[in-house]
């Protein structure tokens, strides 16, 4: 067949081939006659090989089938003399190659012959043509060709004597092309064998000899793997003849092949299973009555080690496939080994896509399938997967590792799984009925259901973000709508799916938030209304109404007690305290186009308020700030009764970042995102640390380490508690009347991190084996909580508490600035001398002077140091450091004053108070009023009495006068000024 391209694929040479070949190393004489035998050999095959296609495979291919089985048939047999083609084709290579050299060379090397040079190629080749056939075979090709009654096939009896030597009349037209298109081509391979052992014979041990034998014991290979191949076509071929047309119909594939059958072996299954058990290459199959069960090998487990072994006999064999599990009972030992070993290496070969060369040969032999397998299956049986596709990781039968859910209905799951159930961080798609929208819910579940920290994005524009329990959300959690026509927002706990208990919720289309207590998703119990005209009230609430009275704080200062409507109108009986320090008591009404009616007792005597009614602080009765945030509290103390697991990390702090690429892009965490942090926090090494460093001298600085990771757990919980205090007093809950509720809180959030920290050292220290810390009492743990843990966290809350502090003392730090106002008209030297201070304390050596300039006009310039260190006050947060800042105050007083007198001067209380009222009017802060009392309020208990009291005290003492400059003051120092 000169001329024939060839189409072949190209195989690399072996490695081993590739390092011992030598080229031009000569043969003997005895090698260069079996590449003589082997020039025979190939030309005769190409010859029949030639006869073959003429006279067998084109007649064959002239007429194809009209019926649908002949067509299909037709199809395989295409395929078959494709195969047919390429092998001749190589043939014919091989035989132009071997023949080029035999006549133009005298000496031959081992990449003279092709079929050891090109081993792999041949192998191939065969492999397939063999495999085509067999499929061929199976499908009972041969039997439906010889059925055609064209007249082609009244000349084949005679063309296929010219190939068989012991056709007779009697032999069948099938069998005889059976046989016409293997025998040939098999007895060739034996020649190769043949030829290739004389080769090795003759050859010295060398690496050309290695080479031969290596290739002779793959062509012994493929001798067996032939027979192998055609014993199991014939097998299966058999099988399809017992079986009914029903049975066929449906389990016929040309590539399937049967590997073992009970009637042969037997083997039975669990009582009233199945009359005959046949395992195929691809699947698994019991058979009962007309009826029969299926089971991809991909997704079958064979276990022998049941712990229930009285369930499994004596020669019992489990078998595990996604939604059934059953027995197959031998009947001793030596059946129930074979199917065994069968049952694995038939597993074992489908998740590998490729069967054994030879089939049972040694190379799978001993190698059991992995239990863990990554496949596609549509869950049929009644269960929560009914009808849904799973793809994904598999261990034992069930879902186990990643996977993905798909529902017909358009649901679908993405995530983690164990043991058949959600388990895991896992991402859920719900649609919505009627609309072309989606619920995503981004959430950790246990056992099959949401557990733990998730987000849910549900198709009606609101989000969740919060804790779940048993697929409801349940805990902690944020509720937010995003719609433009009622937005709103909900900070706060929930139970079984309903806001109850503490919570803060924003209507922000009405401007107002509710913070108080819930039931059933209705306000009940004690709440306040905050508005966004700065009214706020307290009331009882039931089922989302009004009840009993109340107490009602006006922006004006005034107060009502008493009863009023919805939108804030007084009725029936109460109390006005207006802020001039009128009160009218008495019973209002409110008829329409006639305003606002009372009937009752002004009282005008001018009494000045009480300050506790004009500056009333709400919700701290109602309240207490231990039942606030529980559900925040609560998921952290379940995290360390859990021993800080892994499992419950991921659902406490958020979602792990090992999950997968795939899952990551949509993985939010709770309340931040997390960031790229120089610090990598895992649940071994925080406990590892709490160890090393919970000596005070190193505890702050982990601590602040710690708090400002959100990837610590302690880190964490602060940055859910900045959120919860954000919702209740940020924006529209800048009400002064709050400020006492958010001071309590910050201070109860210090001691709770405190436990909490505490907590987690007792568990670290124990997981060590070490002896835990003795617990301290609540006064010293409180101590431990001010001192260490509240400057660290303060910042976080403290644009919101400062913000309530200024709010809160506006009226005197107003009176303040006044007086600041008035005082900054003074010069330097006639405000010392308005001051009273001492004479011989004034640094006039300051007051560097120009040639126009007098020294009384001069300004700002005496005490700077003091002034400007005084300055410093408004850039911390932190109490302590406030403090520092004041003592450095005093210190650069002292230090002035020193050098004015040229000796060391400790400043008494009456020489102190006006040079630090100097330094307060000179250095002009603002709101020196909200900073004084935060600093009062929120710094260590320690150093109450001490030098820092002190100095606080004497700072008060300077603020207080100065509220109390008049205007007349600043009249007086007009005068003095321009004298």
């Amino acid at each position: 067949m000169a001329g024939k391209a060839l189409q072949l694929d190209t195989i690399a040479y072996n490695a081993k081939r590739r390092r011992v070949w030598h080229k031009g190393r000569k043969l003997d004489m005895c090698a260069a006659e079996a590449t003589s035998s082997l020039l025979q050999v190939e030309e005769n095959f190409s010859a029949c090989l030639a006869r073959m296609d003429a006279l067998i495979f084109k007649p064959l291919l002239q007429s194809e089938p009209s019926d649908q089985k002949g067509k299909e048939n037709f199809k395989l047999f295409l395929l078959l003399n494709d195969q047919f083609q390429a092998l001749w084709n190589l043939t014919e290579e091989n035989y132009r190659i071997v023949k080029e050299k035999c006549s133009t060379s005298e000496s031959f090397c081992i990449q003279d012959i092709y079929i050891v040079w090109k081993g792999d190629l041949f192998l191939s080749l065969y492999i397939r043509y063999f495999v085509t056939f067999a499929n061929y075979v199976v499908v009972h090709g041969f039997e439906h060709a010889t059925k055609s009654k064209s007249e082609a096939w009244k000349h084949h009896k005679t063309v296929l004597k010219q190939f068989l030597t012991d056709f007779t009349s009697e032999t069948s037209m099938s069998l005889a092309l059976y046989t016409v298109l293997h025998k040939p081509i098999r007895d060739h391979v034996e020649q190769y064998i043949l030829l290739l052992n004389k080769l090795n014979e003759v050859l010295k041990e060398s690496s050309e000899k290695d080479i031969v034998n290596s290739a002779v014991k793959e062509y012994v290979k493929l001798k067996s793997f032939i027979s192998q191949v055609l014993d199991e076509a014939c097998f299966t071929k058999t099988l399809w003849k017992s079986l009914g047309y029903k049975f066929t119909d449906m389990l016929c594939v040309p590539e399937r092949r049967l590997l073992e059958d009970s009637k042969n072996l037997p083997i039975s299954a669990s009582t009233n299973r199945s009359d005959r058990i046949l395992l195929f290459d691809d699947v698994l199959v019991l058979i009962q009555g007309n009826s029969f069960q299926s089971f991809d090998l991909k997704l079958v487990w064979v276990d022998e080690t049941c712990r229930e072994k009285s369930a499994l006999g004596p020669y019992g064999l489990r078998i595990i496939t996604p939604e059934e599990t059953f027995v197959l009972t031998a009947k001793d030992p030596q059946m129930k080994a074979v199917w065994q070993w069968k049952l694995n290496q038939a597993i074992r070969q489908a998740l590998n896509g490729k069967r054994d060369f030879p089939l049972w040969g040694k190379t799978g032999e001993g190698t059991e399938p992995s239990s863990y397998r990554f496949f596609t299956y549509v869950f049929r049986l009644e269960s929560k997967f009914k009808s849904a596709s799973y793809e994904g990781e598999w261990h034992w039968g069930k879902p186990h590792g990643k996977g993905t859910l798909k529902w017909r209905d358009g649901r679908n799951h993405v995530g983690d799984f164990k043991e058949g159930l959600e388990h895991g961080f896992g991402i859920c798609l719900v649609p919505r009925r009627s609309e072309d929208r989606y619920d995503c819910y981004k959430c950790h579940w246990y056992e099959g259901k949401m557990r733990g920290y998730g987000i849910c994005e549900y198709g009606n524009d609101m989000v969740y973000k919060g804790y779940f329990k048993d697929d409801v959300r349940q805990g902690f959690g944020i509720l937010e709508n995003f719609s433009a026509e009622h937005p709103f927002k909900y900070t706060g706990q929930w139970e079984n799916d309903k806001k109850n208990g503490y919570g803060v919720w924003e209507d922000k289309d009405r401007g107002e938030r509710y913070i108080g207590t819930w039931l059933d998703d209705h306000r009940h119990g004690q709440g306040i209304v905050v508005t966004q005209s700065g009214v706020c009230y307290q009331r009882t609430f039931h089922a989302d109404k009004m009840v009993g009275s109340g107490i009602l704080l006006l922006e004006d200062d005034s107060v009502y007690e008493g009863n009023f409507t919805q939108d804030l109108t007084f009725v029936g009986k109460g109390k006005l305290s207006f802020a001039n320090g009128f009160i009218l008591e008495g019973t209002f009404t409110n008829k329409s186009g006639q305003g606002l009616q009372t009937q009752g007792i002004l009282n005008t005597s001018n009494e000045q308020l009480d300050e506790r009614i004009t500056k009333a602080q709400l919700g701290l009765k109602e309240f207490p700030v231990e039942k606030r945030w529980k559900g925040i509290y609560d998921q952290f103390l379940e995290f360390i009764h859990s021993g800080c697991k892994e499992e419950m990390e991921e659902s406490f702090t958020g979602f792990h970042i090992q999950t997968s690429k795939e899952l990551r892009k949509s993985q939010e965490y709770l309340f931040c995102q997390r960031g790229s942090e120089d610090v990598s926090w895992k649940t071994e090494d925080i406990l590892e640390e709490l160890v090393q460093h919970h000596e005070l001298g190193s505890l702050q600085s982990y601590l602040e380490k710690a708090l400002k990771s959100s990837l610590h757990p302690l880190g964490k919980l602060l940055k859910a508690l900045t959120i919860a205090f954000q919702a209740t007093y940020s924006g529209i809950g800048a009400n002064r009347h709050l400020l006492t509720m958010a001071q309590e809180e910050v201070k109860y959030y210090a001691k709770k991190i405190w436990e909490f920290y505490q907590g987690l050292l007792h568990l670290a220290l124990e997981q060590k084996g070490q002896l835990p810390v003795k617990c301290v009492d609540g006064e010293v743990s409180d101590q431990k909580a001010y001192s260490v843990v509240l400057p660290l966290i303060l910042p976080c809350f403290y644009p919101e508490l400062f913000m309530l502090y200024m709010l809160y003392h506006e009226r005197e730090d107003d009176l303040y600035c006044q007086g600041i106002v008035d005082l900054s008209l003074f010069p330097d030297i006639k405000l010392l001398e308005f001051l009273d201070v001492q004479k011989h304390l004034w640094p006039l050596k300051d007051l560097t002077l120009t040639t126009n300039q007098r020294r009384s006009l001069i300004k700002d310039k005496c005490f700077l140091s003091a002034t400007e260190c005084l300055q410093k006050l408004i850039t911390t947060v932190d109490p302590r450091e406030k403090l520092l800042i004041l003592q450095k105050t005093y210190e650069e007083i002292e230090s002035t004053v020193s050098r004015v007198v040229e000796k060391d001067y400790k400043l008494p209380m009456d020489d102190l108070l006006p040079l630090l009222m100097y330094v307060v009017s000179r250095a002009k802060i603002q709101h020196l009023g909200a900073e004084i009392h935060l600093i009062r309020d929120l710094m260590d208990p320690t150093n109450q009495g001490g030098l820092y009291d002190f100095l606080l005290t004497a700072l008060e003492s300077c603020y207080e006068h100065i509220q109390k400059m008049r205007l007349h003051q600043r009249e007086n120092c007009h005068m003095v000024h321009t004298s």
